[in-house]
C-alpha cells in the first residue's frame, strides 16, 4: 500500500527514521553544508519536535532539485495557524495545572485556625493588630511588604530593599485594595491572595510570577496619607 503525503504527520522527529549513509565531509563546502544542515534540524527540533522528519527531507530535496512544491502556503497561513494552536493548547494546558494547584493551595490553607476569608475569597492573618485609623479603597498609605509565590519564592520585597513604599489604594491589585482596608496603623497582616485577586492570565513580564497564580504577601501599615 502506498503512504499518503501528510504535510504535519504525527510520527516523532527522529534520525532513526531512515537510514543514515556514512558521511564525507571533503571540504569546507561539505563542513558548512553540514552545519547548515545541523542549524535546521536543531531549529526543527526545538519548536516542532513533533515534525515528519521524512516528508521534510522530501521538501528539501524538492527545493535544491527545482522540484515543484506539493503543496503550497504563500502566505504562511498553515505553518502560523498550527504553531498559533500549538501555542494555545500548551499555554491551556499549563494555565489549567496552575489555576488547579492554586485552589488546591488556597483550599488547604483555609483550613488554619489562624486564617480568616472574606466574601470575594481573600484570606488573611492576623500577626499584629494595629491601634490607628484604617484606610479607604481611595486612601494613600505608606506600608512595608514582603511578596512570595505560593511555594515560597520571593518576587517582590520592600522588606528586603530596606526602604517602605507609598501608593494609592485604588492602584494596586484588587487583593491589596480590599485587604489593606482590614488593617489599622501599626497592624502586620499576612494575605494569601487569589489569583482573580491578583493579576490572573496577565503577570508582570519578567516576572517569576504565574498566570493564574495566588500571591502570598506580609503587609505591614506604617501610615495613611489624608
Amino acid at each position: 500500500m502506498k503512504k499518503g503525503l501528510v504535510i504535519f504527520g504525527a510520527s516523532l522527529f527522529s534520525m532513526t527514521a531512515f537510514a543514515q549513509a556514512p558521511v564525507k565531509l571533503a571540504n569546507k563546502v561539505d563542513s558548512v553544508s553540514y552545519l547548515i544542515g545541523q542549524n535546521i534540524g536543531a531549529s526543527i527540533l526545538k519548536d516542532f519536535s513533533e515534525a515528519n522528519v521524512e516528508i521534510v527531507m522530501i521538501a528539501l530535496k524538492d527545493v535544491f532539485n527545482g522540484n515543484p512544491p506539493k503543496c503550497g502556503d504563500p502566505s504562511n497561513t498553515i505553518v502560523n495557524t498550527y504553531f498559533q494552536n500549538k501555542a494555545k493548547v500548551l499555554a491551556e494546558k499549563e494555565n489549567g495545572k496552575n489555576i488547579a494547584e492554586g485552589e488546591k493551595f488556597l483550599a488547604d490553607n483555609k483550613k488554619k485556625t489562624t486564617v480568616k476569608v472574606t466574601a470575594s475569597g481573600l484570606q488573611y492573618e492576623v500577626i499584629t493588630e494595629g491601634t490607628g485609623e484604617k484606610p479607604s479603597a481611595t486612601s494613600k498609605v505608606k506600608v512595608h511588604y514582603h511578596g512570595t509565590t505560593p511555594d515560597g519564592r520571593v518576587f517582590d520585597s520592600s522588606v528586603d530593599r530596606g526602604e517602605p513604599i507609598e501608593f494609592g489604594l485604588n492602584q494596586v491589585i484588587k487583593g491589596w485594595t480590599e485587604g489593606l482596608q482590614l488593617m489599622k496603623v501599626g497592624g502586620k497582616y499576612k494575605f494569601y491572595i487569589p489569583q482573580d485577586l491578583a493579576y490572573g492570565a496577565n503577570p508582570q513580564p519578567g516576572s517569576i510570577i504565574e498566570p493564574f497564580m495566588p500571591l502570598v504577601f506580609e503587609v505591614e501599615l506604617l501610615g495613611i496619607s489624608k
